[in-house]
């Protein structure tokens, strides 16, 4: 995978867990469509998604930074 690919996929990545982590979209939805039973578990997976995808981004950063 080269850097533009891992930079664009680590900025997406991050931006989409934010937007469900951060606002209250995942949660009306699924409300809205009666799996609000899930909504116990979901810090345990967005969470640890935001890091990784972070992660993913600053490596991203990083690659670019070297071969300059």
């Amino acid at each position: 995978m080269n850097d533009r690919t891992l930079l664009r996929t680590g900025i997406i990545g991050t931006l989409i867990v934010a937007v469900c982590c951060f606002t209250p979209v995942l949660i009306v939805l699924l409300g809205v469509v009666g799996l609000s039973a899930w909504l116990g578990w979901l810090d345990y997976v967005l969470l640890p998604a935001l890091v990784l995808f972070l992660a993913v981004t600053a490596y991203a950063i990083l690659q670019r930074r070297r071969k300059t």
